[in-house]
């Protein structure tokens, strides 16, 4: 962007910056890892509190909230001071924000602790900044590959560890010590990016930075970035609402219980992972990564169509979600990839934010829109009303790389 200087990186050579990587990996699985032993548990913490559904929804949906807020604020600041204190204290306030709803003395505080705690958890354009900061520009899709499958591993052993771990009978007073462990894991977070992490890039002084309004308007017009934050929404919302109306489907379809659900998304995390850790960064370099970007989505949109018509409660059903969780783990970690090769670095953060923000957005709307979809049209068609709306994403992720390829032979980048 004109009139801005170019925040300066701090070297790194390849053995540094792949020790930054592995190190972040750690620290960010311990923090999902937190995460997940939350999230299933909020329901039954709900119910302790005589909640009714809607405010149970509304503890799961405050997240979403907090982190839309706090994804392009962290990004932009991290662009400004740097990425390591801004890690070092997001993760530190989260840890302080489970053990605040593990002693929260009704419903409505444990509402607003969760929006401070998706607002504190919202650093993920702050660890993909890092990676950019750290990367060679073909060794990104990889990386941020790597960062997701650390995230996924996290948030499919965290369920376990917190199911262990409560003990509902005893009221509110029974989900204390998993809450209590999801704020130890955080802390343990803090101290792993605090004594092992090195900072990435320089501070720079207050004034050079662009305001966040101006950032928005350069997003929404910059052929490449403006295109992948459209994509990350729109895929974002079907696979958000797949998510949720998936469980009420297959009880209705089949008479899935809650243990076959839970092993279908087991499957497909097992399956996602360690393609998002060993093959998404090969098949990029190989193909490109708009071309995995587009295959991806085009993936998505056939299992998604495939399901309600040939789903059969057995193997096609499992077969097919985890064809689905393999499509986005292949697709995804290409536009965080494509957006840091687009901008300059002084602004890396900050445009991952929005474009993280657009996520936190979709996972708000998603689930909402196709609830809707599930009980006012009929039970399959939220399928393939997600498949009607993550086709156009194949044209945007196919014109947002041929758009950086242009930028790119014209020597363009901001």
């Amino acid at each position: 962007m004109s009139g801005v200087m170019t925040a300066q990186a701090k070297p790194q050579g390849p053995r540094g910056s792949a020790a930054a990587l592995y190190t972040l990996l750690s620290v960010m699985f311990i923090n999902m890892m937190g995460f997940g032993i939350v999230v299933p548990l909020l329901p039954f913490y709900g119910a302790s509190f005589h909640a009714s559904p809607q405010l149970v929804a509304l503890i799961f949906s405050a997240y979403s909230v907090g982190s839309f807020i706090g994804e392009p604020f962290w990004g932009r600041l991290s662009d400004r001071i740097g990425r390591k204190p801004i890690l070092i204290s997001t993760l530190m306030a989260n840890c302080l924000c489970y053990g605040a709803l593990a002693f929260a003395p009704n419903i409505y505080w444990a509402l607003i602790i969760r929006v401070l705690g998706g607002m504190c958890a919202g650093n993920g354009s702050v660890v993909q900044g890092y990676i950019a900061d750290v990367s060679p520009p073909e060794e990104r899709a990889g990386r941020i590959a790597k960062i997701g499958a650390a995230y996924n591993i996290g948030f499919i052993l965290g369920p376990f560890v917190g199911g262990i771990l409560a003990k509902p009978s005893l009221g509110t007073t029974g989900f204390r010590l998993p809450l209590l462990a999801a704020s130890v894991l955080g802390a343990c977070a803090a101290f792993g990016v605090m004594m092992l992490v090195r900072e990435s890039r320089e501070r720079r002084p207050r004034g050079r930075q662009p305001s966040r309004w101006a950032m928005m308007g350069y997003a929404a017009r910059h052929p490449v970035v403006g295109r992948l934050i459209l994509l990350t929404f729109t895929v974002g919302f079907a696979f958000s609402g797949i998510e949720l109306v998936f469980p009420l489907w297959a009880h209705h379809r089949f008479d899935w219980t809650p243990s076959q659900v839970g092993l279908c998304f087991g499957i497909s995390g097992a399956i996602s992972s360690p393609t998002q850790f060993f093959l998404t960064g090969t098949l990029s370099k190989r193909f490109g990564e708009a071309r995995m970007l587009a295959v991806g989505m085009a993936g998505t949109v056939i299992s998604m169509c495939l399901q309600p018509i040939i789903g059969d409660g057995g193997i096609v059903t499992y077969s097919l979600m985890a064809m689905t969780a393999l499509c986005s783990s292949v697709a995804f970690p290409n536009s965080g990839a494509m957006i840091s090769r687009s901008i300059d670095s002084e602004v890396q953060g900050q445009v991952m934010g929005l474009n993280n923000a657009a996520g936190a957005i979709a996972r708000l709307a998603g689930p909402q829109g196709m609830a809707l979809a599930f009980s006012a049209i009929n039970v399959n068609a939220p399928y393939f009303v997600g498949a009607a709306i993550v086709a156009p994403a194949i044209l945007l992720a196919l014109a947002a790389g041929q758009a950086a390829a242009t930028r790119q032979a014209t020597g363009r980048r901001a």
